[in-house]
């Protein structure tokens, strides 16, 4: 797997590297990706603006074996689009939130799902969103306890945090 990588560089290294699938929106290249596990993990964009690392998010946990379900534009300022998709939400076995401008759409889903919340700001908005800091803030501080916060724009440290913390609670499911 490589990640971050544009698509000049993407078709240099196919061509050395034949077989390869290259996911221009993930800005990722896979090989031999793992086959698909039993747990599902739910990725959930505030707005269409955060779809690169929603995208990237949803490849990566994809290429390591996870099932995804995506969920795009729920974002706050139309709580009912994700109030709809509760049901769907509460059924994965964990949640990665990605949002930008105040990053309210994360303590929203902690608050409705009993699984791990994994949340990451985006470098999206305007005005005093500060390049995702001020989503960061947010997602720090959120009022949904438990709620893990990754780096600013990396869709790849949510995935393998949402990974990472379904093997450990159910090992045995493996």
């Amino acid at each position: 797997m490589i990640t971050r990588i544009d698509d000049v560089a993407a078709a240099q290294v196919l061509a050395a590297v034949p077989g390869g699938v290259h996911v221009p929106e993930a800005r990722l290249l896979i090989w031999r990706p793992a086959a698909q596990g039993q747990f599902t993990l739910g990725v959930v964009t505030a707005g269409t603006a955060d779809g690169p690392v929603a995208s990237e998010t949803a490849a990566i946990a994809s290429c390591i074996g996870m099932r995804v379900l995506d969920i795009r534009d729920v974002g706050v300022a139309g709580i009912d689009r994700v109030l709809k998709r509760v049901d769907d939400l509460r059924a994965c076995h964990a949640v990665v939130v990605v949002a930008g401008m105040e990053g309210a759409l994360a303590s929203v889903v902690g608050g409705l799902v009993a699984c791990p919340v994994v949340a990451v700001p985006t470098s999206t908005g305007y005005g005093a969103a500060l390049e995702g800091v001020t989503a960061l803030l947010a997602m720090l501080t959120s009022c949904a306890a438990g709620v893990t916060v990754v780096n600013i724009d990396s869709g790849f440290a949510a995935a393998m945090a949402a990974y990472r913390l379904t093997q450990a609670l159910w090992p045995s499911t493996q």
